[in-house]
């Protein structure tokens, strides 16, 4: 058994879904579960009918250029247009317009699950019909009907016993099945979400539960790079790297896997193959465990991130900056949902860069200004380099002005204006 997983840059539109066929004919064993996730910006036009919905404002309107987006593509996959997967995804926004209709609660969370994974069933639904009539036999799986979690929504934890064996019960081996990522369900059978990068996390569960040979995500990129091709106008595929060293890399800020997509994969060493969906036939990345796992090629690997801020405190009486105040400084950071992505401290001061994802930076500053010396800078850079040497410095430095620079074994930061 093959985990194939397909983005939703990979299906949208109609020309990514006839794609999405050539690669599994030219990968055509059928023992296969196969991940897709919503067609293209689905999700982000279901998260603005959410909030019109919670807001007492009509989402008709979107709610219906969401189904023509969808009708458009199944107009250039099927000859017939009354094909009964017209009438299988009207009816999924049948059910979209009932519960909120119905929908009694107005808790932020649940509410978005039960809207959001609309995108990865509707998406399923017709790949796996335009399939069917190419020649591709497959089964439709329900992905709520396997991976079943907490109630936690949004965020949901994985009841590992359960879902493996639910999995091992519906999944037929020698056969190729299709289902949703990004989603499960809860003990009463309402939609749940697993969090960030969930469609990937999906793919690991899967390969995890059915002892799986190997996952492969296809994306619109040859592969892990050593750098993001938009901030870096060199950049080299990686052939190869560790699951330690992708788990690495995603914390420093790179796009590549989210570790707890990992996970799963490295407690049964399941390789994972990051490969380009419209170069089927190239290699790609393989991520993988145990000694022969090391980077290949070796060569500096570059992270950039964007719009950080510098913060740097120290006590109004120059006394030092120990653990007390620290820890108390730290528990700032998570009441303002402020992810910490660098720290230096000397006796009596603490600097750090900090990602203002949520916008509550003033508030902090203003917080912390009551017992605190506060200097802060916004709008800076944090740039990472892993397995460093002079001349990657030397190029990211250049024509910089850095304002804070720490250098341990195998990774130098550097924080720079603007």
């Amino acid at each position: 058994m093959k985990v194939f997983k397909f983005g939703g840059a990979s299906v949208k539109d109609t020309a990514g879904v006839k794609n999405v066929l050539k690669v599994l004919q030219k990968h055509n064993n059928p023992d296969k579960l196969i991940v897709i996730s919503a067609m293209g910006k689905t999700t982000n036009a279901l998260e603005v009918i959410i909030q019109k919905y919670l807001a007492e404002q009509s989402p008709e309107a979107e709610i219906e250029h969401l189904r023509l987006f969808h009708v458009e593509i199944m107009n250039g996959l099927f000859e017939h247009k009354k094909a009964a997967v017209f009438e299988k995804i009207n009816q999924f926004f049948t059910i979209l317009r009932n519960f909120l209709e119905h929908n009694k609660s107005k808790q932020y969370d649940f509410v978005y699950d039960q809207i959001i994974g609309f995108g990865e069933l509707i998406s399923t639904t017709i790949v796996s019909e335009f399939l069917s009539r190419n020649g591709i036999r497959n089964t439709w799986i329900d992905v709520r009907d396997v991976i079943k979690t907490d109630s936690t929504y949004r965020d949901a934890k994985v009841d590992w016993e359960t879902t493996q064996k639910k999995i091992i019960a519906e999944i037929n081996p020698g056969t190729i099945s299709i289902t949703q990522g990004f989603i499960g369900s809860d003990t009463n059978n309402f939609t749940t979400s697993l969090g960030r990068e969930g469609s990937d996390y999906t793919a690991g569960i899967f390969a995890y539960c059915l002892n799986a040979e190997s996952v492969t995500i296809w994306k619109d990129v040859p592969g892990v790079l050593n750098a993001d091709p938009r901030e870096f106008k060199t950049t080299t595929l990686l052939q190869q790297i560790s699951y330690e060293e992708a788990i690495e890399l995603a914390f420093y800020g790179a796009s590549v896997i989210h570790p707890k997509t990992l996970q799963p994969l490295q407690r049964k060493e399941i390789p994972l193959f990051v490969k380009s969906f419209f170069h089927p036939e190239n290699e790609g990345t393989k991520v993988c465990r145990g000694n022969g796992c090391a980077v290949i090629p070796q060569l500096p690997c570059f992270i950039v991130k964007k719009n950080q801020a510098l913060i740097s405190l120290s006590s109004r009486d120059f006394s030092f900056m120990v653990e007390e105040n620290i820890s108390e400084v730290f528990q700032l950071f998570h009441q303002y949902q402020m992810k910490v992505d660098l720290i230096q401290n000397s006796a009596i001061s603490f600097s750090v860069c900090v990602d203002n994802k949520f916008n509550q930076l003033e508030k902090l500053i203003q917080h912390l200004k009551a017992k605190f010396r506060v200097e802060y800078q916004t709008g800076v850079s944090l740039y990472t380099i892993r397995h460093f040497n002079e001349s990657a410095i030397n190029s990211v430095e250049k024509g910089k002005k850095v304002l804070l620079k720490q250098l341990t074994h195998n990774t130098v930061q550097m924080v720079t204006a603007g």
